[in-house]
C-alpha cells in the first residue's frame, strides 16, 4: 500500500501521527510524507524573523534549511520518504503575529491554489492529513486543499494543539460522515522521531524530556472516510 501523509510544517506529521507512520512502514507499506510549507526566504523580517530569533537562532541562519534537515532525520527514524513542496509559511505570506496565525485565513491568502495544484499530481492508495485542530492557518489551508481532492483520507488530530485543548474542534472544511479508527502504532518511534526537531521542542513542549512525557501513552486516533476504511480492509491493516 502506498501511503501519502500531507503535513503542513516540518514536524506536524511526526508530532501527530508518527507512531502510525512508523508501524505502516514496518509492515512493508510505502510511506511518503509531503510537507507543504518549507521554503527558505532570504532576509526574513518582522514576525517571520521573530519566529527564529525567539528560538535562539541568529538572523543570518537559514531557519527552514535547519528544519528541513531535522525533518529528513525524523523521517529516517519513521521509515518514511520526505518530500518538501517549498511553499512559504504563513509568516512569509502576510501574517504578522502569533495571534494572527490563529485568527482565520486572510482573504488575500491564495496559497491553497498552489497547494491544491501540487497535491493533485500525487497518487497514493491512502492519504493522511490534518483535521486543523487549533485553527493554525497553514493547517487550515492544507485541510482546504486535501478535502476536495476525492481521495481516501485518514484525518489526524493535530498535535500538540490537541494536547493543549482536548476539546479543540476541526476546521469547518473537514468532511462529514467520518468514523474514528486506531491503527497499529509505534509510540516509542514517534517520540524518537520527534526528538529530531530540536529547533521546535523548547517552543512546543519545553524540551525533549517534556515532549516524551507529554506524548507518552497518548494514542493516535484518526477519522476515516468510507473509502479509507475500504483501503485498510483490502490491505489487511487492523483498524480498531
Amino acid at each position: 500500500m502506498r501511503v501519502l501523509a500531507v503535513s503542513p510544517h516540518l514536524d506536524d506529521a511526526a508530532f501527530s501521527v508518527g507512531g502510525t507512520l512508523a508501524a505502516l512502514a514496518d509492515a512493508g507499506h510505502e510511506v511518503t510524507v509531503v510537507t507543504c510549507f518549507t521554503a527558505s526566504v532570504p532576509d526574513p523580517a518582522g514576525f517571520a524573523l521573530a519566529c527564529q530569533l525567539d528560538k535562539g537562532l541568529p538572523a543570518d541562519v537559514d531557519y527552514l534549511a535547519l528544519r528541513r534537515a531535522e525533518n529528513a532525520a525524523a523521517m529516517t527514524v519513521l521509515g518514511a520518504r520526505p518530500v518538501h513542496l517549498g511553499l512559504p509559511e504563513a509568516p512569509h505570506r502576510g501574517y504578522t503575529s502569533a495571534t494572527d496565525l490563529f485568527a482565520g485565513v486572510h482573504p488575500g491568502d491564495d496559497v491553497e491554489r498552489s497547494l491544491t495544484a501540487a497535491l493533485d499530481g500525487y497518487d497514493a492508495d491512502l492519504w493522511m492529513a490534518p483535521q486543523a485542530l487549533g485553527g493554525h492557518v497553514d493547517h487550515r489551508q492544507v485541510l482546504r486543499a486535501v478535502a476536495p481532492l476525492d481521495r481516501p483520507v485518514l484525518w489526524w488530530r493535530d498535535s500538540p494543539y490537541v494536547l493543549r485543548d482536548p476539546a479543540a474542534v476541526p476546521g469547518a472544511e473537514l468532511p462529514d460522515g467520518l468514523a474514528e479508527v486506531s491503527l497499529p502504532q509505534d509510540l516509542d518511534r514517534r517520540a524518537d522521531a520527534c526528538a529530531c526537531y530540536p529547533t521546535q521542542l523548547g517552543f512546543q513542549f519545553g524540551g525533549v524530556e517534556r515532549m516524551r512525557t507529554a506524548l507518552a501513552g497518548v494514542p493516535e486516533v484518526l477519522l476515516a472516510d468510507d473509502r479509507a476504511r475500504e483501503v485498510l480492509a483490502t490491505a489487511a491493516v487492523p483498524a480498531g
